[in-house]
């Protein structure tokens, strides 16, 4: 079993969508949202090799295909059937979509039932807080009231919230929450504009204030992304304060992608009973040292709060990347941990199936999970 604990959805397919062009498919490999440098082309990176390493034999190829012959053959099964097949062969058991995110490229996502019906996966809903906000339009003065509502209906059948805190604002915000007074008159701001993107600090962390509210699950971005990043703002030891402040409530705080600041989350994941951790996105940009950074993960953080996940978006190959990198990194890890008298084949194979899929279920209350989970794996690790 396996449960993609944070994704988004891929590309539209069908009749009325056609292939994505190289260079459509080759800006989805990357975080830069820029043309790549003379003599630098997309595959000319770790990931790129990863998807030439795991993708080609899902359509048919030989491993490592050159990238040329790799997107004819794309073009010939056609976007559906291509889709279909990358997604089997991901293996994946359980998805849980951040729904933030409508289109990629310029062009449309899967709905969450076309998802579920291309990957034979359940699909869950993650609400971006965000987005939700961005939404409410009310006098500054109801406006708090207003985004509770929002937030309430927005979620009522998600299984957690989001927050991308650290691309609007940063993750070094005060960790108190915010006065009402203070929220109106930041709304009252923030309403006389083009209210096109949430970025005030105010009204970003009574956001997050008032997710906590809600007693979903809260991921967070943190470590690398896109160049609309700060990226030492993004270092999820900045939100220490606040997890220190919001520790009674009891709800989890879930530390998403992390790198090149995964030992800072998994210290985090270490001394604060509510916070979790993934690698998503970073294992399968890492690639062939994806193994040592999900052993640097474990050094510190307990083996019952680290999730996987691909992050994957837009490209059906970045869910087998993602989901293939994983299973062959922890695999390497816990070999060597076994071979070396670090643990026992038994210690691995509870290990493998609370990082696959235990903890997401007990976490997200999943079908097959408790947020109580009593089982011997919980009892020993």
């Amino acid at each position: 079993m396996l449960i993609d604990q944070h994704c988004h959805s891929v590309l539209a397919t069908g009749p009325g969508p056609a292939e994505p062009d190289d260079e459509t498919f080759g800006s989805l490999l990357t975080e830069s949202d820029r043309p790549p440098a003379p003599g630098s082309p997309r595959f000319a990176s770790a990931i790129g090799l990863a998807v030439r390493r795991w993708c080609p034999p899902a359509l048919g190829l030989p491993a490592h295909a050159d990238p040329a012959d790799y997107l004819a053959r794309r073009r010939e099964l056609g976007t559906e059937r291509a889709t279909r097949l990358l997604l089997a062969a991901a293996g994946l058991t359980a998805c849980l979509v951040d729904t933030g995110l409508t289109s990629a490229a310029g062009r449309p996502l899967l709905p969450l039932p076309d998802l579920a019906r291309a990957s034979g996966a359940e699909v869950y809903e993650v609400v971006r807080l965000e987005s939700v906000a961005e939404r409410v339009r009310a006098e500054p003065a109801r406006w708090p009231q207003a985004l509770a509502e929002a937030l309430t209906a927005a979620c009522a059948g998600a299984v957690a919230v989001k927050s991308v805190l650290a691309y609007r604002h940063g993750l070094d915000i005060p960790p108190g929450r915010p006065g009402r007074a203070e929220v109106v008159r930041a709304a009252e701001g923030w309403l006389a504009g083009p209210c096109e993107r949430l970025t005030d600090p105010v009204l970003l962390r009574h956001l997050l204030w008032q997710a906590i509210e809600l007693g979903l699950p809260i991921q967070l971005h943190t470590g690398f992304g896109d160049p609309d990043l700060r990226l030492h703002r993004a270092d999820p030891a900045l939100l220490a304060d606040f997890v220190r402040a919001v520790e009674p409530s009891g709800v989890p705080l879930v530390l998403l992608h992390c790198y090149p600041y995964h030992r800072q989350a998994a210290w985090l994941a270490h001394c604060y009973p509510q916070v979790y951790v993934d690698v998503g996105l970073t294992l399968s940009h890492t690639g062939p040292r994806a193994a040592q950074v999900l052993g640097e993960v474990l050094e510190l953080a307990p083996f019952g709060k680290v999730l996987f996940s691909t992050d994957a978006y837009g490209l059906p190959e970045l869910f087998l990347v993602g989901a293939a990198q994983y299973r062959h990194a922890l695999a390497t890890l816990l070999d060597g941990w076994r071979l070396d008298g670090a643990c026992t084949a038994a210690d691995a194979a509870r290990i493998e199936r609370q990082l696959s899929a235990a903890n997401a279920r007990r976490l997200y209350r999943l079908s097959g999970g408790t947020p109580a989970d009593t089982s011997a794996d919980i009892q020993l690790l």
